[in-house]
């Protein structure tokens, strides 16, 4: 299996991304997120880093696992 920049580069972005709208998402459903960072309390701010750092792990190893799975033609 060869795994390309740009496959890598892919992964990481799309996993971020999935990860940081999944977290956001999650965040304003269990009512911990707000729209204005600002006004949210320290705690709450630490669990919506924590949130988006932990969905972009888990998009990131899923999209790995999905592209690097089957072999390359």
């Amino acid at each position: 299996m060869t795994a390309t920049l740009l496959d890598i580069l892919m992964i990481l972005s799309l996993g971020i991304l999935g990860g940081t709208g999944t977290g956001l998402l999650i965040g304003f459903i269990a009512k911990r997120q707000k729209h204005d960072w600002t006004a949210m309390q320290k705690k709450d701010t630490l669990i919506a880093v924590l949130l988006i750092l932990a969905c972009s792990v888990l998009f990131i190893a899923a999209l790995a696992w999905y592209v690097f799975r089957y072999p390359g033609t």
